[in-house]
């Protein structure tokens, strides 16, 4: 499969706002209203057993951790078309309400070539209603591909642009103003190599449009005064995380700032990285640590908007959080408690069966101020240790194996905004990774007190 045919994925970002005098402003500027993020995508893993090709919807408070809404299940699925979707944009439209598009293909045969985009509305990201496919183009034997949207002021129209195969692969623009009709398409940006998965923010009179270039694999930043079609220059250098990565997703921060994620593909599918910048003009991306971010369970190519404190409320009145959690590891924070063949393991992530990770922190067996490990996918076995090793054992009901199970959380010991874990009855040991696998030791170095340092994430 040659990468022209997205070996996995892309991702985008959106954002606009209405000020509060009710005039436009441009697009994906966030307004001292927006305190908060959704995002949408799809979802994968390494094998497969993740794979959902529905619209699924998280939020975050920071826009840097994030939780899956409706248990990490889609809100809605298309029911037209190839009866799926990937790359799901949201943007807010200029009337402060919302617009989703998204690839029309399911799974992983790219070699399906629709000529529409899946579309829904939303009022307050409650509902996604208006269900409707529109055509983008009558071009033969190519794609349509990772949508993202922007507001062109001067035409007072939004641009849809996509990936698409015209003499080569180029990013595409039609142009609309309901979402419903659109313009003939006509090349968008096509600087003389092969271009992928663009992502578009329009700041400051400046529009910028992150791509990823099909000759070397790397992210690149492009930008243009105007935002017209062929009106952009490459301003940055390449970036890279992972072995191969793709779908650039920018996103100008409430607060100002800018981060760009992107979606890996290699070493294992799944996998989110991202940078940071405090000025997006001089193009300079500062690498993140994955300690400081958590992507939603087995996300694939999302976008993300600011929301209002009202927004966020109810997406999460309306749609619920998950029932479990996942333990993150302080000092290797791309790896997560897990269990494989009943025994307790620090793992990379992604991996499958992914639900080894997933577990419902129940109150404790034996001491209800503390608090209990049951596995999600094994529920009738509880996190325990033996011989100071952990296990997933079977609840026996004895008093031994529900003290073995019960654990008290306490400020991290390497990180009080982190948690660490004593045990009940050998309350001078603390629950730590070892060489890859689950114990209960004492703590009295500072590689120890990391080792047994963990965040509770979604």
């Amino acid at each position: 499969m040659t990468v022209s045919r997205r070996t996995f994925t892309r991702a985008a970002v959106a954002g606009a706002a209405i000020a509060a005098t009710g005039v436009a402003r441009t697009a994906h500027a966030q307004p001292a209203a927006n305190t908060a993020y959704l995002m949408t995508y799809f979802t994968e893993s390494p094998n497969m057993v993740g794979a959902d090709y529905g619209l699924h919807l998280a939020v975050s408070r920071d826009g840097l951790n994030w939780t899956p809404l409706n248990q990490n299940n889609p809100v809605v699925t298309p029911t037209e078309g190839e009866m799926g979707l990937r790359d799901p944009f949201v943007h807010r439209k200029q009337d402060g309400t919302f617009v989703v598009v998204a690839t029309d293909l399911k799974g992983i045969d790219f070699s399906r070539n629709s000529q529409y985009l899946h579309v829904w509305d939303s009022t307050n990201l409650t509902s996604f209603t208006g269900y409707r496919r529109i055509r983008m183009h009558t071009l033969a034997n190519t794609h349509t591909w990772a949508p993202t949207v922007f507001w062109d002021a001067a035409r007072r129209q939004y641009g849809i642009v996509y990936s698409a195969n015209s003499g080569g692969d180029v990013l595409m623009v039609n142009y609309t103003t309901d979402f419903r009709t659109v313009s003939s398409p006509q090349v968008f940006f096509s600087p003389g190599f092969g271009v992928l998965d663009g992502d578009i923010v329009v700041d400051g009179g400046t529009t910028y449009l992150y791509y990823k270039n099909l000759a070397n694999g790397n992210l690149y930043g492009a930008r243009s005064s105007t935002g017209a079609p062929n009106s952009f220059t490459t301003y940055t250098g390449g970036l890279r995380q992972g072995n191969a990565i793709e779908a650039p997703l920018l996103l100008k921060t409430n607060e100002g700032g800018w981060r760009l994620w992107g979606d890996s593909f290699s070493p294992v599918n799944s996998d989110y990285y991202a940078w940071s910048s405090s000025n997006i003009t001089s193009g300079a991306w500062t690498v993140m640590n994955q300690r400081d971010y958590t992507p939603p369970l087995n996300a694939k190519h999302g976008s993300m908007v600011g929301i209002t404190d009202a927004e966020y409320n109810a997406a999460v009145t309306r749609w619920g959080t998950p029932n479990w959690v996942r333990l993150k590891s302080s000092n290797f924070p791309d790896r997560y408690v897990r269990h494989a063949n009943y025994v307790a393991r620090l793992d990379p992530y992604p991996f499958d069966p992914y639900q080894d990770q997933m577990w419902r922190m129940v109150p404790g067996l034996t001491d209800s101020a503390g608090v209990s490990f049951q596995s999600v996918n094994v529920p009738d076995r509880y996190l325990r240790h033996s011989g100071y090793a952990l296990r997933l054992d079977p609840n026996d009901n004895t008093a031994t194996f529900r003290a073995d199970a019960t654990f008290h959380r306490v400020a991290g010991l390497a990180d009080s905004a982190w948690t660490s874990f004593r045990s009940h009855n050998f309350p001078d040991r603390y629950l730590r990774h070892a060489n890859s696998l689950l114990r209960i030791d004492p703590i009295s170095t500072a590689t120890e007190r990391q080792d047994a340092t963990f965040r509770i994430t979604p």
